[in-house]
């Protein structure tokens, strides 16, 4: 482990603070990229224009003419937080914009039994589950790799409209789609190619809604206030783990504004109750490690219909049903995840002892492994080893037929962009991957049926050589990038509930400080944390290294993060540690 210093531009971050940014946040900004004061500007006139956006604005003329001809729109989500949330933005935008709710449908598909993306049988799902049949579908964080789903939709006389911001298949054709809504299209000019699926959504009603503005069914005034629906656009964003660009943090800002304010969907709402957080308090970890979570479990071992439509509901009562079985759901994937976690660190240390050093890239696969907690723990394994990981269920989960496919998940690291390398696994090994999607640090794939050893063996080989053409030893030893030294006059509860109200997450990481300490105590609690006091920059404090049971040693260099332990209605600062090195 290597803990790297970011490097601080001292122009800007004085510029920052003579804007008025607090010292030290003006110095963390900096490190980050952020090169004015108007880059904070987290109001809505800030957010990138829709129509910069390719395919919303002819999303916006169709939604248009559907809300005002009645026409019947169902919704096909998909079985994450990004899908749930956009789902739930989608119906509520449209009913805000003039639709009637009894037009409206959706659809998710099972995780298991269906797999990913509009494919024939969610079609025909659609036009069986809908109380009547609809004349459009849209589809939302999913689509821009359906073929046979989009052409099924359009043989059975139906309008779609795809809504996505996964990457197209590089070289091939996009979906025959009555219109695409996806930055990541070519031609985009949108600057936000990082946008999640929900924003995407959020985008395109923006867009019906100006056009229905140019239509005179109201003004500027008197228009739906979409605004109302950010709350569930951050949950989305955030769980998606999307790099946070500038657009994407104006989004989460706004979101969480007004989430502190008391301004959110009853169901959200209810999720903060059963999390134990406070939404007075709300911050990106809220979302991120919470809320997330909660709703992804019912995608991943129930039905994600119970997460779309605790978003849904105005009632407060059935909010809170919803959110307390989503949370007994969250206890279960967590169980099943240990047991995975096990059995996966059994297969490393195997692997290990047989190397001596991980691989340049690995794929792990269990017979008792559950599909729906795969990429929870490919990226455990990727976060111990810093390798790009793979973990592979069978198809229908466990007690599958022996023949059925093997399903995978992945993670990535920095440098190795994991959907571009399965293109080229799959250019390599003909045959070998049925099906494959995703982003630079997760990607999905599924391999063609048949021998699950032989299948798994050839895949192993073709990313362990695609990584060893792709990684050096620099981009293989794991560097953590931290802020430095905090200077002792900011270790205290302002400087942490400061840090805590800013918009951090993927590639505009929270604060991690560095500094050298004396280890005066360390115990274990709950018998895998380590408790400690230590001495840093001359004064006692407490810190906590959660998941870490090995002991250090008297003196340490400690990558750590400031932190507010509140128990029994006192509250102290701590050092939360995420590395030694």
């Amino acid at each position: 482990m290597i803990l790297q210093t970011r490097d601080v531009p001292p122009r800007v971050a004085f510029a920052l603070e003579q804007a008025g940014v607090h010292p030290l946040l003006a110095r963390l900004l900096a490190a980050r990229g952020v090169r004015e004061a108007t880059e904070l500007d987290d109001s809505p006139a800030q957010l990138l224009r829709p129509e910069a956006m390719k395919g919303a604005a002819a999303a916006g003329v169709l939604l248009a003419d559907a809300i005002e001809r009645g026409l019947r729109i169902c919704v096909v989500a998909d079985y994450d937080c990004d899908g749930a949330t956009a789902c739930a933005v989608a119906l509520r935008g449209l009913v805000m914009l003039g639709a009637e709710r009894a037009q409206l449908a959706y659809v998710v598909p099972d995780r298991v039994v269906h797999g990913y993306g509009l494919t024939p049988a969610i079609v025909e799902l659609a036009l069986e589950k809908a109380s009547v049949r609809p004349d459009i579908l849209v589809t939302v964080d999913n689509g821009i790799a359906s073929h046979a789903g989009v052409a099924h939709a359009r043989a059975r006389g139906l309008v779609v409209l795809v809504t996505d911001h996964h990457l197209p298949a590089a070289g091939q054709p996009l979906p025959e789609a009555d219109v695409i809504a996806n930055p990541n299209q070519p031609g985009c000019e949108f600057a936000s190619k990082a946008i999640a699926g929900v924003g995407v959504m959020f985008y395109v009603l923006l867009a019906t809604r100006a056009e229905l503005r140019t239509r005179g069914r109201f003004d500027a005034a008197s228009q739906p206030r979409l605004e109302g629906l950010l709350d569930l656009v951050a949950l989305g964003t955030v769980a998606d783990v999307v790099k946070l660009d500038a657009n994407n943090r104006r989004l989460v800002a706004l979101g969480l504004k007004r989430v502190r304010a008391g301004r959110m969907q009853a169901g959200l709402a209810a999720l903060f109750s059963a999390a134990g957080r406070v939404p007075a308090r709300a911050s990106t970890f809220d979302f991120g490690f919470a809320l997330g979570p909660r709703i992804n479990a019912a995608g991943r071992l129930a039905d994600m219909t119970l997460g779309i439509e605790c978003l849904l509901t105005d009632d407060i009562g059935r909010a809170g049903e919803l959110a307390r079985q989503l949370d007994a759901i969250n206890r279960e994937r967590r169980e099943v995840e240990g047991g995975m976690r096990e059995l996966a660190e059994r297969g490393v240390e195997q692997l290990l002892a047989n190397l001596g050093e991980p691989p340049p890239a690995l794929a792990l696969f269990d017979e008792s492994f559950h599909e729906g907690v795969v990429g929870i723990v490919a990226g455990r394994v990727k976060d111990r080893l810093h390798r790009p990981t793979f973990v592979f269920a069978r198809s229908g989960g466990t007690g599958a037929a022996a023949g059925a496919a093997l399903k995978g998940s992945g993670r990535s690291i920095a440098g190795f962009h994991l959907r571009d390398a399965l293109d080229l696994v799959a250019k390599r090994e003909p045959g070998l991957l049925a099906r494959f999607g995703g982003h630079a640090m997760a990607a999905g794939c599924t391999l063609a049926e048949g021998d699950a050893a032989v299948s798994l063996a050839r895949f192993d080989a073709a990313l362990r050589q695609v990584a060893s053409e792709w990684l050096d030893r620099a981009t293989l030893t794991r560097t953590l990038r931290t802020d430095g030294p905090l200077p002792v006059e900011y270790f205290n509860p302002d400087t942490a509930a400061l840090l805590a109200g800013q918009v951090w997450g993927q590639g505009f990481e929270a604060p991690l400080f560095c500094d050298e300490v004396e280890v005066l105590q360390q115990r274990l609690v709950g018998e895998k944390h380590l408790k400690l006091k230590l001495r840093h920059a001359g004064t006692e404090r407490e810190g906590i290294w959660f998941g870490r049971i090995e002991p250090l040693a008297a003196r340490v260099r400690l990558a750590w993060r400031l932190d507010v332990d509140e128990w029994n209605g006192q509250r102290r600062v701590q050092m939360v540690v995420e590395a030694a090195g």
